[in-house]
């Protein structure tokens, strides 16, 4: 059997990441017209999880996202076991959304929703529109958002028959703008993580291909006893609340990280030359290792790719971990010291020390 990487699933993000950069070449070009309504765009923020608009006493952020590909899992249990996974992936599509705006220090006040089909007799099933409704309102709930509205369209012709393409946008705010996650980082700093709940929202293109490999293919049995499918729908963890802690107790985070596509090589987002050393590593949810041994993947692919436990990773002073850790643990976070930034010229790399691997710098390219 052949190794099934992420670019032979059908993800290529080096083509991806391109892109985006074009984008944002194309888009900096605009921030002239922000003048007119009397706001600035804040420096460095092209690139980062979320944009920024900076008024004479606060932050505005906005975000738009996609959930992907987890609602064919979902669809494809329906089908199978007759059971309704589509509240979790209505949290997973806020998730997606609510995630990226608090990286940057931000907290939601409206999350909209957007939903395509190739056909209306999608949302003719009454207990999947149900569900898809329930989990949204309950994501925007986790968020401290209100639902505000959204779109839904029929592209027939564009969008498969008999699925849906959700996503959505967000509008934030940050205020006092001494909470803003800007990125100031200094040598000796801690890197704090997160657990996720599994998989959450990223890698599901390469676990669909993978289903096709195992025996029973969703319905395979995990060391856990539950099924692959199940494991793979678990509702992604929202981490608003986390940082709305933090910000309440004055604990100061310099940088997060929403663990999403790139795996642990996104925990150098920050665009400046720095190691971030990892010392402490999670024993992955059971569905990891389903997904190493069937696309017979080695661990520098794993981490390169999936979240491997780790959803959310936050960096502070080290005299404020410990209270970190304490107010990520005190609002139901399972939360740890995970490791330490370091400065090495203009060196730049992630090392996951406990399984001697190392990504440089130049293994990333979102800006």
């Amino acid at each position: 059997m052949s190794t099934l990487d992420y670019k032979a699933a059908g993800v290529d993000y080096d083509i991806l990441d391109t892109f985006k950069r074009a984008c944002q070449r194309a888009a900096a070009t605009t921030v002239g017209n922000l003048a007119r309504h009397g706001t600035t765009e804040p420096r460095g923020i092209r690139g980062e999880s979320a944009y920024l608009i900076e008024t004479p006493t606060e932050y505005l952020a906005h975000v738009e996202e996609a959930l992907g590909t987890k609602i064919l899992v979902a669809d494809a249990m329906y089908q199978l076991t007759g059971k309704s996974f589509y509240r979790n992936t209505a949290i997973d599509d806020v998730a997606t959304i609510a995630n990226d705006l608090c990286a940057v220090g931000a907290l939601p006040l409206s999350i909209a929703m957007y939903a395509g089909v190739g056909d209306n007799n999608y949302f003719a099933d009454e207990r999947r529109a149900a569900d898809l409704a329930d989990g949204f309102a309950e994501g925007c709930r986790q968020s401290g958002a209100v639902w505000s509205g959204g779109e839904t369209q029929t592209l027939k012709g564009m969008i498969t028959p008999g699925t849906v393409v959700l996503g959505g946008s967000a509008l934030g705010r940050i205020a006092p703008k001494s909470n803003r996650i800007a990125g100031d980082i200094t040598d000796g700093d801690a890197i704090i993580f997160l657990a996720s709940s599994g998989v959450q929202t990223n890698g599901l293109t390469l676990c669909r291909a993978l289903a096709e490999r195992l025996p029973q293919g969703y319905l395979t049995k995990l060391v856990d006893g539950r099924s692959y499918g199940e494991a793979l729908l678990d509702p992604s963890v929202i981490y608003v609340g986390f940082v709305a802690a933090c910000q309440q107790a004055g604990v100061k985070l310099k940088y997060a990280v929403h663990m999403t596509g790139h795996g642990w090589r996104k925990l150098m987002r920050l665009d400046v030359p720095a190691l971030f050393r990892i010392e402490s590593v999670p024993e992955p949810q059971p569905v990891f290792d389903m997904i190493r041994q069937a696309a017979q993947l080695d661990m520098r692919e794993m981490y390169g790719t999936f979240n491997m436990g780790v959803g959310f990773a936050v960096y502070v002073a080290p005299g404020d971990a410990s209270r970190c850790v304490a107010v990520a643990k005190q609002n139901g976070f399972d939360a740890w010291l995970a490791g330490s930034i370091r400065k090495d010229g203009g060196r730049k790399a992630v090392e996951i020390v406990p399984l001697g691997l190392n990504y440089g710098g130049e293994t990333l390219h979102i800006r």
